[in-house]
């Protein structure tokens, strides 16, 4: 009989693409995910992963097995759902998947809040791209996501899962202190032509926004350097690098030599709760995104900004 954590790992690293991605979206380590596939393989005589570089592939045998395992693992969700359902209690684990400024500025708070009220309730957080996360809720891989998407770039919505407005987001210029913008109260896009831009790498969102609206604007961005997180981006306008557009949640104050300019119009992300579609009626979930809208705006109160240097 084929062992349902074994399918559930060999699942896992297909989602993920590695043993190592997949361990930590397990909450295992990676020779812990390495075993349950080699326990796998010899229970069914096959073998399922192969030496690819420094990385591994799944054998075509093993991809079989993977539209097996998510079946049963579609048909254990439903279970445990039901289960929930007739309780009436959040219960159980609930995997989180969220970006990097949500995680650091909302579900601290959005968690510490579901254990005090919840204690049956287990939540395990991941720190994922918005690009990827949406893919791995669709998947089964995660049960709730926070994501973001902006005006140029909606949110893809694929078949089977469900999404929930949390909140905007809104995102200022940051300069070095002495800038020419500095002590504005806005500036409009027109007018950012020339400078040199510290931005996240190409394929983030903020990366294809920035482009995409200052060419609208008929500005060439010249992007001089390029960082994955916000603080690392706030670091390097601060050594008067260049300037950056950085959304409020999750940045914390400002350091010296750093000031905000409001553009106009100001840009604005939006943050969701997305879900598999009928899991809503899983207690934990429907209480984990009445939470997160719940303590949305207290968490963007904190995100407001400081006064802009040479303002009231």
């Amino acid at each position: 009989m084929l062992d349902l954590q074994r399918l559930r790992a060999l699942h896992a690293v297909s989602v993920h693409g590695t043993v190592g991605a997949a361990a930590a979206a397990l909450g295992f380590t990676p020779s812990a995910v390495s075993q349950q596939i080699a326990k796998l393989e010899r229970e069914t005589r096959t073998v399922l992963l192969e030496r690819e570089g420094r990385g591994v592939r799944l054998t075509d045998d093993a991809w079989q097995l993977v539209g097996v395992a998510g079946e049963l693992l579609a048909i254990v969700e439903r279970a445990e759902t039901r289960l929930e359902e007739r309780r009436g209690v959040p219960s159980g684990r609930l995997t989180i998947a969220a970006f990097a400024s949500a995680a650091r500025g909302l579900l601290p708070s959005v968690l510490a809040d579901l254990a005090v009220r919840h204690p049956a309730l287990d939540t395990r957080l991941t720190e994922v791209d918005p690009h990827l996360s949406v893919d791995l809720v669709a998947k089964g891989a995660v049960d709730l996501v926070v994501a973001h998407d902006w005006d140029i770039a909606p949110l893809p919505a694929p078949a089977g899962v469900e999404q929930a407005r949390i909140g905007e987001d809104l995102c200022d210029l940051l300069v070095p202190e002495g800038h020419r913008l500095a002590g504005r109260s806005a500036v409009r896009r027109s007018e950012l032509g020339g400078e040199r831009w510290i931005c996240q790498p190409p394929g983030r969102v903020c990366h294809d926004w920035l482009l995409r609206t200052l060419r609208g604007a008929g500005h060439e961005p010249d992007i001089v350097h390029q960082a994955d997180e916000n603080p690392t981006l706030v670091a390097l306008v601060a050594a008067g690098l260049g300037v950056a557009l950085i959304p409020r949640l999750g940045r914390g104050p400002l350091p010296a030599g750093v000031v905000e300019v409001p553009l106009d119009p100001m840009p604005v992300r939006r943050l969701y709760a997305l879900w598999r579609t009928g899991a809503a009626r899983r207690p934990a979930i429907a209480e984990a995104v009445r939470t997160l809208r719940a303590h949305w705006p207290d968490a963007s109160a904190h995100a407001a900004p400081a006064a802009v240097a040479g303002s009231a």
